[in-house]
């Protein structure tokens, strides 16, 4: 029996190293190396990802839609040195420090306003995604308790949602591959259907499906009375589960649902926050204003894990109490971090110095432009787009009725053809999406554009 050849280039020994100790997020293991490829990147420059052995990948998923400026951006570094220099960490309970208190009051002044309500007033730190959901549902819950309202115990979620993998979080999400096998550890909420506009009927506008949505959330509160404490939902765009998106009026009649049933309106923007689809928040796009606003991803430029939610003073007001169990008990060692803080400050000094949401608007119509081609592609169903993400969902001979069999794997295979011509596009199922960093210059969207097609050949010849 032949010895495994020794490996050849020094990205063939990381592969080694990586595989012998890690377990990779998000992965069958038992894929890699051979079916699912492991690329090891030694550094990033702007929408660069270079690999050890020099390969350029251009990052048009942003590295988990974290990324909004390029990858070592040189403002948001530095001010995460000097902060290092200063002070690293300290306990966020009895204590405080400027990053901290900089980063909320900033915050609070860019977050969605509502005409006739009164703004969102403080801030709780989080370290990622789903602990922030994580927070906001405690919060909203313990709201109710500390008012003797203990019947409201439910949340409301959408079908096809997605808040993250923590097992609150998978409570209030609605995609099977990610809370099937824990389903029996899960608190049971209740599923509206969701807005997504791809699901319209024919001849159904968008507007008209979130309209018939939004009717079927409010049979679901007339179906339980007094039990909801809080509707939880990604405004106009469900990105794990596909990047589905869906017009603003179903935000504008969830808001007006909450208010008449005495229930919160949680927005989990960690994905759609800071920039991603058109505006600084997707809320806006709705005039809305929630209750409890999550954020994340985005928020650090993508240089370090923090969440943040957003709370009204009324719900802040609720836990102010003699009482120690009418407070918020809820903590992370690393709450508030002061680099991660310093890196959210730099992150919002470039969208304060520069007009980023013009520039992302502009970058969004050359994407439109590159996009359009594919609506004529015989095995693409859909091109949509929010800003500047665009999603292309790809069906045997372009019939939403005809998925392409799971077995297929045809996004697998259009990830693999792309990532050989230096083009990372992690799919979602079969649907193929562009979500770039913001720094992405015309000639970088060609390459996306070029590459995406050579890709869905390659995936569709396959089958």
């Amino acid at each position: 029996m032949l010895a495994d050849p020794a490996p050849s280039t020094l990205a063939d020994r990381w592969r080694q190293r990586d595989l012998a100790v890690l377990w990779h997020p998000c992965t069958q293991m038992r894929e890699h190396p051979d079916t699912l490829p492991l690329v090891p990147i030694a550094r990033g420059e702007g929408p660069w990802l270079i690999d050890h052995d020099g390969k350029h990948y251009l990052d048009a998923v942003s590295s988990w839609w974290t990324n909004l400026f390029g990858h070592a951006q040189p403002r948001i570094g530095a001010a995460i040195a000097r902060q290092a220099t200063q002070l690293e960490q300290v306990m966020l309970a009895g204590f405080s420090h400027e990053p901290a208190v900089a980063l909320a009051e900033r915050l609070l002044a860019i977050a969605p306003r509502q005409a006739g309500r009164a703004p969102l007033a403080k801030v709780f730190y989080a370290d990622n995604g789903s602990a922030g959901v994580e927070v906001a549902l405690k919060m909203a819950f313990h709201y109710f308790r500390n008012r003797g309202e203990h019947h409201r115990t439910r949340f409301v979620a959408l079908e096809n949602g997605y808040h993250g993998e923590t097992l609150g979080a998978l409570s209030v999400g609605d995609i099977p591959l990610y809370r099937r096998v824990y389903a029996p550890l899960l608190t049971e909420a209740l599923f509206a259907p969701s807005p997504d506009a791809y699901l319209a009927e024919p001849g159904q506008s968008a507007v008209q499906r979130a309209h018939q949505a939004a009717d079927a959330l409010a049979t679901l509160f007339d179906q339980h009375p007094g039990e909801i404490c809080a509707v939880i939902l990604e405004p106009r765009l469900q990105c794990a589960g596909g990047m589905r998106m869906h017009d603003p009026v179903y935000l504008q009649r969830a808001r007006e649902l909450c208010d008449a049933n005495g229930a919160f309106l949680i927005a989990d923007e960690i994905a759609t926050g800071f920039g991603r689809t058109g505006t600084m928040f997707a809320c806006e796009q709705a005039g809305v204003m929630p209750d409890l606003l999550c954020l994340s991803k985005g928020l650090t430029g993508g240089f370090l894990p923090l969440s943040a939610v957003l709370a009204t003073q009324a719900l802040y007001d609720a836990f102010l109490d003699e009482s120690r169990e009418r407070a918020f008990l809820h903590s992370h060692s690393y709450t508030g971090n002061p680099l991660a803080c310093a890196a959210a400050l730099a992150t919002l000094d470039i969208f304060a110095s520069e007009d980023v949401i013009a520039r992302n608007r502009g970058t969004a119509e050359v994407m439109a432009r590159l996009a359009a081609p594919f609506n004529d592609h015989r095995h693409v169903a859909d091109v949509r787009q929010a800003g500047m993400v665009v999603a292309f969902e790809l069906t045997r001979n372009g019939d939403k009725r005809t998925p392409f069999p799971a077995e297929a794997r045809v996004g697998l295979h259009a990830y693999t053809a792309a990532l050989k011509r230096g083009v990372v596009l992690r799919p979602l199922g079969n649907v193929l999406y562009w979500m770039p960093p913001y720094c992405v210059e015309d000639q970088h969207l060609d390459l996306l554009a070029q590459t995406t097609l050579a890709a869905i050949e390659e995936a569709v010849a396959c089958v």
